[in-house]
């Protein structure tokens, strides 16, 4: 037989509540009230204990006296439906939150000086805003790390590139200088002056 609820996989049976089952239930039902109309219960208590039996009979045992059995089941009624001997122990919890009345002013006072009261992401949001900032201003000063590993390169690009332009300088007067030797031995063989 299935177990479950909706048990419809294939080659199994779905089981159903026999209706002779049901009958035979209601049936017992209504001999145990028959039984305890007889006992001197009526049949209004005894539906009151279906829905809660603990709360009923612990307030007949544990009240002291006719009064307070009265005063008891007005209790109940008005605070609506207890379980146990929760309406007979009073207990302040400490973490209920109890509403203070606040005053206009009060409310006005606290509303211009509070905060919006930010979520965790924001406030992460905006702490790596200020620390990006942060280091943005510091790195533009030259005092991180990563600022002087920088200026360090930067440093010795520049002291290369002045050497090589100080190397082409050389070589380009080299070679004026070749030209110049060149023309002036042309102009030697060839007989001419200047």
């Amino acid at each position: 037989m299935p177990r479950g609820k909706y048990v419809s996989y294939k080659g199994r049976t779905r089981h159903f509540t026999n209706p002779e089952e049901l009958e035979e239930q209601r049936r017992q039902e209504e001999k145990k009230l028959q039984w305890r109309k007889n006992k001197g219960k009526d049949s209004s208590s005894s539906s009151d204990e279906k829905d809660e039996p603990k709360a009923q009979d612990e307030s007949i045992y544990f009240s002291s006296g006719t009064g307070s059995e009265s005063e008891s089941e007005s209790e109940s009624e008005t605070e609506g439906k207890t379980k146990g001997v929760e309406n007979l122990i009073q207990v302040e919890n400490p973490n209920r939150v109890q509403r203070k009345t606040k005053k206009l002013s009060q409310l006005n006072q606290s509303l211009e000086t509070a905060k919006p009261d930010l979520s965790r992401r924001e406030r992460e949001q905006l702490e790596r805003q200020r620390a990006y900032a942060n280091y943005q201003k510091l790195h533009a000063a030259g005092k991180t790390d990563e600022a002087r590993a920088d200026l360090a390169r930067l440093a010795i690009v520049k002291q290369q590139r002045e050497e090589a332009a100080k190397k082409r300088e050389a070589e380009k007067k080299q070679k004026e200088l070749a030209l110049q030797k060149k023309t002036e031995f042309m102009q030697k063989a060839l007989g001419k002056k200047s």
